[in-house]
């Protein structure tokens, strides 16, 4: 999943985005309100990280300005502002949820898995193809009930791929939605990460569910 992070205190962006990182997101961070709005318009997001306080555009004209947009991503706001009247307004106004500074990671996280779980199309959070599952509350990939472990970049990769099912994605799509906006790589990484997914996932088994698409790129196919 792909997490945007609004924080203009860069060692706190930092450490926040680590720790997402960790826990398998792609993150980007951006350190200002003109930020979060280019980074909204143009990306789409699992959720979004806000802090009110923030240059240029503050979080709650963010949140006003990106709702009248009808862009519904997951808005939370991570924030030292802490009186009753603010945490109202922001609630009032559209964010999915409130978290004060200082905070817990463990919190932080939880309160993610939520606010992505009441988007109508992933309330479950479990995507399947065929005899493949994935959960994404426990980070788990099954096939015929047996679990196959992924590294954090392959379960990326098949999260991208098994959500959008029997779509026909281009490197540069896969890359877009797995990588930060930052990321300078081989040309041939999703090439590489591919095959390492084929391994596990199709080898052994007789149906394939990773095909390529010549000149395009791949999809997961699903005959349901």
């Amino acid at each position: 999943m792909r997490l945007l992070v609004v924080e203009d205190e860069q060692d706190l962006n930092r450490i926040i985005t680590k720790n997402l990182e960790a826990e398998g997101y792609i993150v980007d961070s951006g350190f200002d309100g003109e930020e979060a709005l280019i980074y909204m318009t143009t990306l789409e997001y699992d959720a979004v990280i806000l802090d009110v306080m923030i240059p240029k555009v503050n979080g709650f004209e963010v949140l006003k300005r990106v709702r009248e947009l009808k862009i519904e991503t997951p808005i939370l706001f991570l924030t030292a502002r802490d009186n009753v009247e603010d945490i109202v307004y922001g609630l009032n106004n559209g964010a999915d949820d409130y978290m004060v500074k200082p905070f817990s990671f463990e919190e932080l996280n939880a309160r993610l898995r939520v606010i992505v779980r009441r988007r109508p199309e992933v309330r479950e959070n479990v995507y399947t193809c065929g005899d493949l599952s994935l959960n994404s509350n426990n980070r788990t990939v099954m096939r015929q009930g047996k679990e196959i472990i992924l590294s954090p970049k392959e379960y990326a990769i098949l999260e991208c791929l098994i959500r959008n099912k029997n779509v026909v994605l281009t490197r540069a799509q896969i890359e877009t939605n797995i990588w930060d906006m930052n990321y300078n790589g081989e040309s041939n990484v999703i090439d590489v990460y591919i095959r390492y997914l084929r391994r596990k996932i199709d080898d052994d088994y007789e149906t394939k569910l990773i095909h390529t698409v010549r000149s395009v790129g791949y999809m997961l196919k699903c005959e349901e």
